[in-house]
């Protein structure tokens, strides 16, 4: 018996999520499917972080046990052989049988990304919020900077959030123009449901004017929901990956 650690690239627009649920396309029950096959042994994958619908993945991780003797980087090969187009696995290896991809304390980049111009593009509708808004990238990263560090993010995450603790910690957070697209990236330890893209909604209220970058603070230290600004849309969240 060995473990196997894959790393996942998708599309999430036509997927229900990652966790594999009844009645429901999903990126978990795809991989499940592909591997069952590939193997002849029944499947079902660890993944690392469980995104939700219309999320995009570029290094989301998960492992799976097998007793098949296909040296452990061929997987990736074979497995992209079975999978739908929008799913590929960019890497594959071996891992110690008791290796977790939930408990590994790396840390979790995530970008969101905002398409800001006068019409929408068609191009890139399914990976990014349009607005026609102009934003004020200074004073977004002006508030960004009230998130970083280790706070109760209850205003920042669904009434929905299931976690005991609210409890997270943001390393890094910065906003930055690429043309007329507009990209949020966050780092941190783990991130709470939709978290990552109530920060986005939440800047793009102090980018649009209609707060001002203090604000942000305000609204984390309420430990409200209510408090904090809209849940932006999946399509413009993407799952970049892993680092130490």
């Amino acid at each position: 018996m060995k473990r196997v650690l894959l790393t996942v690239a998708y599309d999430g627009t036509n997927y229900h999520g990652w966790q594999a649920q009844d009645n429901a396309n999903t990126i978990e029950a795809e991989l499940n499917k592909a591997l069952t096959d590939l193997v002849n042994e029944k499947i079902e994958v660890i993944g690392a972080s469980r995104t939700d619908t219309g999320v995009h993945a570029l290094g989301n991780l998960a492992v799976f046990d097998t007793n098949m003797q296909m040296p452990a980087e061929k997987f990736s090969y074979a497995l992209n052989a079975r999978l739908p187009e929008d799913i590929r696995i960019v890497g594959s290896c071996e891992v110690p049988v008791d290796y977790h991809p939930r408990k590994t304390g790396m840390k979790k980049r995530y970008e969101y990304h905002i398409y800001s111009a006068e019409f929408p593009s068609p191009v890139r509708r399914l990976y990014s919020h349009f607005t026609y808004h102009e934003l004020d990238v200074e004073k977004m990263n002006e508030a960004a900077q009230y998130l970083v560090g280790e706070h109760d993010f209850t205003s920042m995450c669904s009434v929905n959030a299931q976690s005991d603790s609210k409890v997270r910690e943001i390393y890094d957070i910065n906003v930055r123009k690429h043309g007329s697209e507009i990209i949020i990236t966050v780092v941190g330890s783990g991130f709470l449901y939709n978290m990552v893209r109530i920060i986005a909604g939440t800047l793009m209220e102090v980018g649009m004017g209609r707060k001002e970058p203090e604000w942000v603070g305000e609204a984390l230290e309420a430990k409200n929901r209510e408090a904090a600004g809209p849940t932006a849309p999946a399509c413009g969240l993407v799952l970049v990956g892993y680092e130490e």
